[in-house]
């Protein structure tokens, strides 16, 4: 597996090794031994949750808080732009955001560790996502932080206005939300 850093250097993109040929191809999606050496996380991985969403779907900006989940998260189907913004007040790096793009073609996985906020908009026709998360869901202490607040300034590139549920639609702007001390 290779990793690379993402500009919040937590936040790491994991390429799994490819194994192919003229009958089509084979890769480990998920190796806990390979995951904690390469990222140096501790990760025991509890839920796996599937989605599938259409074009123009933006789901996001997700935590649970205090009850924190990491989320190992690949597309199985489609492309996302995929969102993670730190909301821990005592980083370096509080506020900042940065993007990747995921894909059932590239096959990437992003490793979101707990003190994070993810969203993703859908730019292909449709996409099934796979989240494996470090904690149960709790709806109790679910949030959402605005998709479109201008203190992170995100360029989600839509096609028309996003498809949001309705509690995307009453996210909290960031310096609302119950981020993380």
């Amino acid at each position: 597996m290779k990793v690379s850093r993402t500009a919040l250097p937590e936040v790491l993109i994991l390429e799994p090794r490819m194994f192919g040929d003229e009958r089509g191809y084979f890769f480990e999606s998920h190796n806990q031994r390979e995951f904690e050496a390469a990222t140096g996380a501790r990760a025991g991985f509890v839920q796996d949750n599937q989605s599938r969403s259409k074009k123009n779907v933006l789901r996001g900006l997700h935590f649970q808080n205090p009850q924190s989940q990491g989320k190992l998260i690949r597309a199985l189907a489609g492309e996302v732009f995929d969102v993670v913004v730190d909301i821990r007040r005592s980083s370096p790096n509080f506020g900042k955001w940065d993007s990747i793009r995921l894909s059932a073609e590239n096959r990437l996985a992003l490793w979101v560790p707990p003190g994070f906020a993810h969203g993703f908009l859908v730019v292909s026709e449709h996409a099934d996502m796979l989240y494996k998360t470090t904690d149960y869901y709790a709806p109790e202490h679910e949030h959402c932080i605005q998709w479109n607040d201008p203190r992170l300034a995100i360029p989600w590139p839509l096609a028309g206005p996003p498809d949001l549920s309705l509690k995307d639609q009453k996210g909290k702007p960031l310096e609302d939300a119950k981020v993380f001390a």
